[in-house]
């Protein structure tokens, strides 16, 4: 873990993290809604989109098929595939065609390009996470996610005015165009990100040639992975069940423009940077399954003051939800992958992260489209429910706080006990 190289790789890998989350941030949330807006795609059907990202989560079965003694390359070449499909679908809006048309293509690229960034993920992260010693996963997790949150919070800023600019003098087509050459360049230098990483040596007996759907059987007959897999569900259905759907909110109902949006990114960001460290001594303190139960009562608090957010008070309400979630995803999403590491064999971690994505995946896929037919619901029926006035935002972020108050009792009740045992 000392030599130069590891050492490399390990600075290379926070690199790696910050230009992926930087493409990240283009391809979805207020600037996914932009993408659809232009192409005249419905708030249902942009939720839809949204959740191909859990959906995509499926995909991560095809990682057992993937595997080999050597992956390196495996995932250079499919992570620069996905990437330029994500280019594609700036350039998509500005093409010829009809609407119908292009709305099937713009589909097809986002589906595709989360099955193949999906395949290979877990495959990337058991091999950058090899990188480093177990018991500082929790503090280099975190000095990760600073890097990639406080430089993030400069690119969204410096791109959503971008867009804001161009799109008031009429030239939306010019910021699709930036945007698409901005995605090019990430590409590149996250390829050489991973070009000058190193491989370390797999373990005796991970070479062995296995029967991949005997492989992922045999993990499905894992029960603590069963265990930290149901976990993932719950939070999954949590998420998937409102943040699909406040993209369009943000910059409809509540009138935002992208500038504005982007200052919430940077208050997410500087929210959850500092936290991030504490979060991570924490961890390696007190355990992942502790940590992560306090993190799922602070976004539990975020959905429930989003029940009440309204064009009224959306500027402070829709704030105070932002940093409360950007406190509890500083821990939550480490600690889900962290479990997984806790508890499994590192032969088949990269298994074990594929089953409880793919699952989870699904879950969340399915909640996003029966909720989508409840938003659409409300917004036909003039914004109310049951005779009430009600926005769908904020029915839906009740929905997600009962599955986070579930998530809470089920951490306490199983995951937190699994710990005691390992023990």
């Amino acid at each position: 873990m000392n030599d130069p190289k590891v050492r490399r790789s390990r600075f290379m890998y926070i690199i790696e993290a910050a230009l992926e989350y930087f493409i990240s941030i283009l391809v979805a949330g207020s600037y996914l809604a932009t993408l659809t807006s232009e192409l005249g795609i419905s708030d249902g059907l942009t939720g839809v989109i949204s959740s191909f990202i859990s959906l995509g989560c499926l995909f991560q079965l095809l990682s057992v098929f993937l595997k080999r003694p050597r992956v390196k390359g495996v995932v250079i070449g499919l992570s620069v595939l996905n990437q330029l499909l994500f280019l594609l679908l700036y350039l998509i809006p500005l093409a010829g065609g009809g609407k119908q048309v292009k709305i099937a293509v713009f589909m097809a690229a986002i589906f595709v390009a989360y099955l193949i960034y999906n395949s290979v993920h877990p495959l990337k992260i058991n091999w950058l996470m090899s990188l480093c010693e177990d018991k500082k996963r929790g503090v280099f997790t975190s000095q990760k996610e600073i890097v990639s949150l406080l430089s993030g919070m400069i690119f969204s800023f410096a791109t959503g005015t971008m867009i804001d600019h161009y799109k008031a003098a009429g030239k939306i087509e010019t910021a699709f165009i930036l945007c698409g050459v901005t995605i090019f360049v990430l590409t590149v230098l996250h390829t050489l990100t991973m070009l000058f990483s190193v491989e370390l040596p797999v373990e005796s007996g991970e070479t062995e040639k296995k029967n991949p759907l005997r492989e992922m059987l045999g993990t499905l007959q894992d029960k603590t992975v069963v265990k930290v897999t149901v976990l993932f569900v719950i939070w999954h259905l949590a998420t998937s069940s409102a943040t699909p759907f406040y993209g369009t909110y943000l910059i409809k109902e509540l009138g935002f423009s992208l500038q504005f949006v982007s200052i919430l990114s940077i208050i997410y960001s500087l929210v959850r940077a500092s936290v991030s460290t504490f979060w991570g001594k924490f961890a390696d303190k007190n355990s992942f399954a502790v940590m992560v139960r306090l993190c799922l009562l602070i976004a539990g608090a975020g959905f429930f003051v989003n029940v009440f957010t309204v064009p009224a008070n959306g500027a402070v309400f829709y704030t105070i939800y932002y940093a409360l979630s950007a406190v509890s995803m500083g821990g939550i999403n480490s600690a889900l992958t962290n479990l997984v590491f806790d508890y499994v064999a590192p032969a088949t971690r990269s298994n074990a992260l594929a089953l409880s994505q793919a699952v989870s995946g699904v879950a969340g896929f399915v909640t996003t489209l029966v909720v989508s037919g409840l938003v659409t619901y409300i917004q036909d029926s003039g914004n109310t429910l049951f005779g009430l006035p009600v926005y769908a935002q904020q029915v839906v972020s009740a929905i997600a706080f009962v599955f986070t108050m579930a998530a809470v009792l089920y951490v306490t009740l199983v995951i937190i006990p699994v710990k005691g045992k390992k023990k």
